[in-house]
């Protein structure tokens, strides 16, 4: 599907907050800046962080709101998110073979599956690159609250880590976030392969114990909280998550459900039996009228060789292809559920 795109002008905007916030531009109930961090949580590397936009030209400023051609992309990220006013938001790929557009294409041939993720709409050749469309899962929501949630004890490939050169930069980073880190070989050495760093990290978070970790938040009326990797004990976990929830059972309940019905489709499906799933996430939002929970990102998801089956819940040993996605959403249900029970029992003893 190739269409033709017009593009945007926006010669009085020098960054993105001008851009969203300037109201003779773009009405605010068209696209906020909340709207735009939260869809960048698709982005592994950086969920719900503010980019500025590469500017592209165009003499219509206002046709071009109004209608679908009208696109903005993010600077800086290979696989730069693009969203647009017609609630679907656009993923560069590298080809149109790119192992995500594949996911999707498979994903929606399960009934079950496609009401897990967000809506596939196709793909779309503009302009020499490639992306896929997809559902604004913002579309439809008032000022919400969301959460931005990794799922797996692993969230990079087998394939990147391989390499076991050492590296000093590697060994450089680590003693950055945590200079009793290093082994005394390794700080003889003044270099650390790729395995053991990336290892390293997964263990600063929860991903390594609990097999998700909570990468960023927005609360109404509030600015987001961005890098919420190192949210690790039961203690810290289930605070965020009662501070994001405020108290509103009704959605807690509704979570809690969502959550163990994608949970249900993951163990059905085809698709997870036979893939890897690196790198996903859960995507949480809610606002006074409605919830919506989806699984999301599937840019690292690979096709399992046909003498390898996985679990999702064992653990990962170098070869075994396991990434722990099913034991992250098992410790998620249990975090969301022992918030609710905790706010129960309260709630009796002031009765």
């Amino acid at each position: 599907m190739q269409r033709e795109c017009k593009k945007i002008n926006l010669e009085n905007c020098e960054n993105l907050a001008d851009f969203l916030t300037n109201r003779d531009i773009l009405p605010t109930n068209q696209m906020s800046l909340l709207k735009f961090l939260a869809i960048n949580a698709l982005e592994l590397s950086a969920p719900a962080t503010p980019a500025l936009l590469e500017q592209n030209q165009s003499k219509n400023i206002s046709d071009t709101f109004t209608k679908p051609q009208g696109w903005m992309q993010l600077s800086g990220h290979p696989e730069s998110i693009v969203p647009t006013t017609t609630g679907i938001v656009r993923k560069r790929v590298t080809s149109l073979a790119d192992s995500e557009v594949e996911a999707y294409n498979l994903l929606c041939q399960e009934t079950q599956t496609a009401k897990i993720i967000p809506q596939f709409y196709g793909t779309l050749q503009m302009n020499g690159e490639h992306f896929i469309e997809l559902q604004d899962l913002l579309s439809g929501f008032k000022d919400p609250c969301v959460m931005d949630i990794k799922m797996g004890c692993r969230t990079f490939l087998e394939s990147e880590v391989t390499n076991k050169t050492i590296r000093p930069d590697l060994y450089q980073k680590m003693i950055a976030v945590d200079p009793y880190a290093p082994t005394a070989e390794e700080r003889e050495a003044q270099a650390i392969t790729k395995l053991r760093y990336m290892t390293f990290r997964e263990s600063k978070s929860s991903s390594q114990t609990k097999g998700f970790r909570i990468e960023a938040i927005r609360l109404r009326g509030r600015s987001p909280v961005k890098d919420l990797k190192t949210v690790c004990t039961d203690e810290q976990i289930e605070q965020t998550i009662e501070e994001f929830l405020n108290a509103k059972r009704s959605v807690h309940k509704e979570l809690i459900k969502r959550l163990k019905y994608i949970r249900n489709v993951i163990e059905k499906s085809q698709f997870f039996q036979r893939h890897e799933i690196v790198g996903s996430s859960i995507f949480i939002v809610y606002d006074d009228e409605k919830v919506g929970v989806w699984l999301i990102d599937f840019a690292k998801s690979r096709q399992l060789p046909v003498d390898i089956h996985v679990t999702h819940r064992a653990e990962w040993q170098p070869g075994n292809r396991e990434e722990g996605l099913l034991k992250g959403m098992d410790e998620l249900i249990n975090a969301f559920e022992a918030v609710y029970t905790s706010n129960s029992i309260r709630k009796c003893l002031q009765i």
